[in-house]
């Protein structure tokens, strides 16, 4: 996967934002913790995190809704640290949509140029177009009562747009549409930024929206950033145990066991591993995708069938190994026996390992014995 300067084309306006050293405290509580993120002109970054772990308030400090304690914001060379936040040449949409009741959708679009005073035909213009681009061109004089929850985030999308800002910063806009439309706005949302190619930063706790939206995902936990990089680089390469298992869904299978005899010892089962001391507690991991139900005695460990649902496309077999809970992806067509031993095989090359005690990636790797 490529970076935003080689996917997308950045537009004429789109800036360079520069978060540096970015901290927020509560009192004694420090919820952002030395934020330190460049995102490059016409990016779409997301910063993604579980609920509680400092992105929305990220977010506000960068628009200028939520006083620093200390660090700096940049847009392009242009110190925005202490600038209202009217005034810091970005477009904020939100989870509320924070549409005018009163007002149709025509005035809600182009509330801002009003404001601005720009003469009511060339509005009027802009208006139109802004509308084009989120597909509200014939809804126009309806009241946001009349539309549908994703009518109304188009509207909210098309009153962003109609700026043409340096950036446009969003915190978790989707979360309110069921599912389905929550698919198809999120790839409105991607092609309306890939053709603005306007600076993004886009707040989620959803990590198949950051997996699906972003050029660069930057992982929360606890006000810190854990890693920045691809959708592909977090999944594929994560730097500890919080990644690993955010990221991915279903999610990645985790089992703690002790070294001895350079062996991971998981209840009765041992996993020959390199690269490791005895006496240490170690978490191996893989994904549901990179392992296989067997039959007993032919994978690297049995184990016993929770579950197995078939969801269209690929059937999840939920298997349970001591007090572990392990999913397993095979395909549509697999059936299998609640209660059942089974065997499971993980592919070596495609399986992680990390220290039990403080989440850290480890170098060493799992052997075929």
């Amino acid at each position: 996967m490529t970076s935003a300067s080689e996917t997308d084309t950045p537009s004429s306006d789109a800036k360079r934002l520069s978060i540096r050293k970015m901290n927020k405290h509560y009192g004694e509580f420090h919820a952002v913790k030395d934020l330190d993120i460049e995102v490059e002109p016409g990016e779409f970054l997301v910063l993604l995190g579980p609920s509680g772990c400092g992105k929305s308030t990220a977010l506000r400090m960068i628009a200028g809704l939520e006083e620093i304690t200390s660090g700096e914001v940049f847009m392009g060379e242009r110190d925005v640290t202490h600038v209202l936040p009217k005034y810091r040449d970005i477009a904020m949409v939100f989870q509320s949509y924070a549409l005018y009741p009163h007002k149709t959708v025509a005035e809600n679009i182009g509330f801002p140029l009003k404001v601005t005073g720009v003469p009511v035909e060339q509005r009027n213009k802009a208006v139109f177009d802004a509308a084009v681009q989120v597909q509200m061109e014939t809804l126009l004089e309806r009241f946001p009562r009349e539309l549908s929850g994703g009518q109304r985030q188009r509207v909210a999308l098309a009153r962003a747009i109609i700026r043409r800002p340096s950036a446009f910063l969003m915190d978790e806009p989707l979360s309110n549409l069921d599912a389905k439309l929550r698919g198809f706005m999120r790839a409105e949302l991607k092609h309306m930024q890939h053709e603005l190619g306007v600076t993004t930063v886009y707040v989620t706790h959803d990590q198949i929206e950051a997996m699906t939206l972003a050029h660069r995902v930057a992982i929360m936990k606890d006000g810190e950033l854990q890693q920045l990089g691809t959708p592909a680089e977090v999944y594929t390469n994560p730097i500890n145990l919080f990644v690993a298992g955010f990221m991915g869904s279903p999610p990645m299978n985790f089992l703690e066991g002790n070294v001895s005899e350079s062996g991971l010892q998981v209840g009765k089962d041992k996993i020959a591993l390199e690269g490791v001391e005895e006496g240490v507690g170690i978490t191996l991991g893989f994904r549901p995708e990179d392992a296989s139900v067997v039959d007993v005695g032919q994978g690297r460990f049995d184990a016993m069938v929770y579950t197995a649902e078939m969801t269209g496309d690929l059937t999840l077999v939920t298997v349970k190994h001591g007090s572990s809970i392990l999913t397993i992806k095979m395909p549509k067509d697999f059936i299998v026996d609640y209660n059942q031993t089974v065997g499971i095989q993980f592919d070596s090359a495609l399986s992680y390992l990390f220290s039990t005690s403080d989440g850290a990636r480890l170098k060493a790797i799992v052997v075929d014995s």
